[in-house]
């Protein structure tokens, strides 16, 4: 385990085996970024030679070691490039890539730009994050990573700095846990396993109180949605829902996500390329429990109301056939078109849920629609939602360092959803263009006109190469740290 601390020190003298400092391409020849100053200072006009040799440019991503030979009292220094801008975003990415970079490194310093709270958070999300591995699996495990990483701020004494390398730890855990069960296969993650985790997940929470709804109480309530999709399964289905309510709370949240924990895409099956990371599909699930989690572990004053719908959307003798009219929670009819379009499925009926508690705002997060993907890339979130929610969403995510583009939901597309000759809804249609706008178009039919965002996080809730900045393969957690910043505003 390792332990991380926030120090003001000099980097060139910081006795830990390795000593990370930042550098940026310079109008000549490249520089030490800010935090650095006293490693330049060692080394004088040695440095412009030393990157010349070793071709060191500042660029984003770049990562060079060097042994220091008593230069400094670290024998290895490792000099990452952050690209031309200092900020948050290009930090944390920094950070990251630094986080690999050690080697067997017992203890590390971290001498990045760290002069601003938001700075500081990135620094230490980004070590954490780069550094994470997933070895539930591996019967060798991974390296050890090290005992102790020291983060130096020449503003480490000041309470926002002190505060931000705090809250970046709490935020960090719940990306940490994210990923974690992002990874774990759906063969150990079912349905009623994820719910009995969630429950032991938040009992280290204070304040958090869970209620699981199992199937039986399901088909009492009319909750036809999540029932239909989970016909196929062997596994029966759940709804887990969450409730903090500290005190002074003027503001209520309610978050809904998306627990398909695996997806074949039932009777309408996948392709067999299109299976293998299907275990993803529970991301949004996961963001919202775990961003509840650490709402309630910084005390933001903010009542949040969590909703977490999970099923596996598999083939059997009773799998919902194309065809087949479902009545969701709340009485609302859908004539279900693709059974590999179950998300909206689960959701309607986890958002008839949530209106019920009369939140201010709701928030859902999903793995929805590969169109989102083939519109915005795998690394962007898609959002969509009222005007002025989807701009807080965005404005969030932008601090949180997490890329997210506006989407629309154009006239047409409610025209769409409407279209079923025998149902309220049309859950899909036959149209290839916009279907990923359609599918937002299908879930604001159940927010009650209540301000609402809907965050399609297809592409970036799953990173297929290798490691990047601070992101590794596999799950990314994406969208635990947005809501997080999001709950922060409006607190």
């Amino acid at each position: 385990m390792t332990s991380y601390s926030l120090r003001a020190a000099n980097p060139a003298k910081t006795r830990a085996e390795a000593v990370v400092v930042g550098v940026v391409p310079g109008t000549k020849t490249p520089e030490l970024a800010p935090g650095a100053e006293a490693v330049g200072e060692a080394y004088g006009r040695k440095l412009r030679g030393l990157f010349a040799t070793l071709g060191v440019t500042g660029r984003a991503g770049e990562v060079t070691r060097v042994p220091t030979g008593g230069t400094i009292a670290s024998p290895l220094l490792v000099l990452v490039g952050i690209g031309g801008d200092v900020t948050p975003d290009a930090v944390r990415a920094a950070a990251g890539n630094a986080a690999r970079a050690v080697g067997n490194a017992v203890s590390v310093a971290l001498a990045l730009p760290a002069d601003s709270p938001a700075l500081v958070r990135a620094v230490a999300e980004g070590h954490r994050l780069g550094s994470y591995t997933f070895t539930r699996y591996r019967s060798k495990g991974e390296p050890k990573p090290p005992a102790d990483v020291i983060v130096l701020s020449g503003s480490a004494k000041k309470a926002s700095v002190v505060a931000a390398f705090e809250e970046a730890h709490v935020v960090a855990d719940a990306v940490v846990a994210t990923r974690d069960w992002v990874n774990v296969t759906a063969a150990d993650l079912t349905p009623p396993v994820f719910a009995d985790e969630v429950v032991q997940a938040v009992k280290a929470a204070k304040g958090i109180k869970a209620t699981v709804l199992d199937e039986a109480r399901l088909a009492e309530m009319g909750c036809g949605g999540l029932l239909a999709v989970a016909a196929g399964s062997a596994m029966p289905p759940r709804m887990v829902e969450l409730s903090y309510a500290p005190r002074g709370a003027k503001t209520h949240l309610a978050l809904v996500g998306k627990g398909i924990t695996y997806d074949t895409g039932g009777l309408t099956i996948k392709t067999p390329g299109g299976m293998p990371d299907m275990k993803c599909d529970m991301s949004g699930a996961a963001a919202v429990v775990q961003a509840t989690i650490a709402i309630a572990r910084l005390g933001l004053p903010v009542r949040v109301s969590a909703f977490v719908p999970m099923a596996e959307n598999m083939i059997g003798a009773a799998a919902m056939r194309p065809g087949d009219v479902i009545t969701h929670y709340g009485g609302t009819t859908t004539e279900m078109v693709n059974a590999d379009a179950e998300g909206r499925l689960i959701l309607a009926d986890a958002l008839v849920r949530a209106v019920e508690a009369k939140p201010d705002a709701i928030i859902d997060v999903a793995t929805l629609t590969g169109p989102m993907v083939t519109a915005l890339g795998d690394k962007i979130t898609g959002v969509l939602g009222t005007d002025a929610m989807v701009a807080a969403v965005l404005d969030a995510a932008r601090e949180a360092g997490e890329e997210s583009w506006p989407m629309p939901i154009p006239e047409q597309m409610g025209e769409r959803v409407t279209s079923s000759k025998v149902a309220d809804l049309a859950q899909h249609d036959w149209v290839r263009w916009g279907s990923g706008l359609f599918a937002a178009a299908f879930l604001r039919e159940f927010t009650g006109g209540l301000p609402w965002a809907h965050l399609d996080i297809a592409g970036p809730a799953f990173h297929h190469g290798g490691a990047y900045g601070h992101f590794t393969p596999g799950g990314t957690g994406t969208a635990v740290a947005t809501l997080v910043a999001y709950a922060r505003r409006v607190a």
